[in-house]
């Protein structure tokens, strides 16, 4: 028998649509129901490797593990990958599709349709019920004709809509009326109850706040969920999560800064830094300067690795780092810091993905993400020591006249360079890890005597237990299940 289904939509963007269908999915797998998640349509350059060696969002992958299942491709069937203010790579089904401008995508989404209905249809063959989350904001009324994210999907597979507002942000009574004042009527007919997330305070005194939104759109309330401090622990997908300030750690023994680029990729690479007490992560904005007192300095990956590469080079300014800072680097940055002889990727069109264990410690697993087939030789200057933001201003020596440190064939660290060094690899960043590969060896006294495996590590499914049972108590989750079909 076919599984039921419920898509949960939100009145914008990080309103907290994917944590909650993660949450829901823990909640009902342990009521004994097999639970899938689902996304249509994803915008993200937080990737994820299924274990078929396709490519999804990570937040499918997280839901995938909320629900104690595998991820496997058709949890989140397109992917776009921005690349561009205009553009993005399209990943349809795990595999590389195309690329396509915004304007240009529109003419595409008739096509993807009929990838999504394959997918969801395999879901719920194989599910009780199914979880399905939208994209961006519901009442996009621009973009409703060739929809497929949000209720372009709803209506062509039938799938009843719970809206989600955001109260931290402010403004969420005139979001949810606002949008069922926008919504086509056909629309808006499925939306079968909404929820108000991110509460602080006294829920006593937003009761009215909740009356009012019933009586002015019709739909019933189906939860006021508190706000959930420990959901910083757990991996974002949406680059607005960059935004939110963070209080330095007065207390902690190794400082480490992340330049912030305008297109990075698998930015949740950095949650084991910055969940670990010993840690103050600090994220460095365009036109701001280094840290000087940074122990270590971090390059994060990128989807655009040339354009955010002159970006940061007009921008930042490593000028006032006054002590040699050791620097690692996610899976783009690797290509920004090559030489024209070390191994690179030449540009193709179908991506490796690989699962890797880490060895020999910490641990772990990672994921290769690269374009292309590695080669040695190949486009050269632009790959060369001397683009990589005048390490000379960070280092008092002019890397420019240096040739590009190779990569050791075995492991693909860079080598050669004491306070450098590469990895094109992604999720392999552990706390204790960061001291134990060159060069940053000389900093493992920060970690003596903390706890190695790190808080995220050992947090019960990345708090996954706590966020259902904060979600039991808050939302009526049996309502829930008769309004899903």
């Amino acid at each position: 028998m076919a599984a039921r289904a419920l898509m949960f939509q939100g009145t914008g963007s990080d309103v907290g649509k994917s944590l909650i269908v993660a949450g829901l999915a823990r909640a009902l797998h342990a009521r004994g129901l097999k639970v899938l998640p689902f996304k249509p349509q994803n915008m993200s350059n937080n990737a994820a490797v299924t274990i078929d060696g396709g490519e999804i969002g990570r937040a499918q992958a997280l839901q995938a593990r909320a629900a104690c299942v595998a991820p496997c491709v058709h949890m989140n069937p397109v992917l776009l990958k921005p690349q561009s203010e205009i553009g993005a790579q399209i990943v349809v089904q795990g595999r590389v599709y195309g690329t396509a401008k915004a304007a240009d995508y529109q003419n595409l989404k008739p096509d993807l349709m009929g990838f999504v209905r394959d997918s969801f249809a395999r879901l719920k063959d194989e599910a009780n019920i199914v979880l399905v989350e939208g994209a961006g904001s519901a009442s996009e009324i621009n973009l409703r004709a060739n929809d497929i994210a949000n209720m372009g999907f709803a209506r062509a597979c039938d799938v009843p809509v719970v809206l989600i507002g955001d109260i931290d942000r402010g403004g969420v009574i005139a979001s949810l009326v606002g949008t069922k004042a926008v919504l086509d009527a056909e629309d808006a007919a499925l939306i079968v109850g909404f929820l108000v997330n991110k509460f602080r305070g006294d829920p006593a005194l937003f009761a009215d706040g909740m009356t009012r939104i019933a009586e002015a759109t019709g739909w019933p309330a189906l939860g006021l969920v508190p706000f959930f401090a420990e959901a910083r622990a757990l991996p974002a997908e949406d680059a607005l999560a960059l935004d939110g300030a963070r209080a330095a750690n007065a207390g902690a023994a190794l400082k480490v800064a992340v330049p912030l680029l305008p297109h990075i990729a698998n930015f949740d690479d950095l949650d084991p830094l910055e969940a670990e007490p010993a840690v103050d992560l600090v994220r460095v904005r365009p036109g701001h300067a280094l840290p000087g007192d940074a122990d270590l300095v971090i390059l994060p990956g990128s989807k655009a690795t040339i354009a955010d590469l002159g970006g940061a080079r007009r921008r930042l300014r490593y000028r006032h780092c006054r002590t040699p800072t050791p620097w690692r680097h996610g899976a783009g940055a690797v290509r920004r810091l090559s030489d024209a002889r070390p191994r690179h990727p030449r540009p193709g069109r179908h991506r490796g993905r690989r699962r890797h264990r880490a060895r020999p410690r910490p641990a772990g697993r990672g994921d290769d993400l690269v374009v292309g087939k590695a080669s040695r030789g190949g486009c050269g200057r632009r790959l060369r020591w001397r683009a990589l933001l005048r390490l000379r201003d960070a280092y008092g020596h002019d890397a420019r006249s240096g040739r590009g440190p190779p990569l050791c064939p075995s492991c693909r660290w860079v080598v050669r360079r004491r306070d450098v060094a590469g990895r094109p690899r992604h999720r392999l960043i552990r706390p204790w890890s960061v001291c134990r590969r060159p060069p940053a060896r000389r900093l493992a006294p920060a970690f003596r005597g903390g706890r190695k495996p790190g808080l995220l590590r050992n947090r019960g499914g990345y708090g996954l237990d706590r966020l259902a049972a904060h979600l039991e108590a808050h939302v009526d989750i049996d309502r829930l299940l008769t309004v899903s079909r």
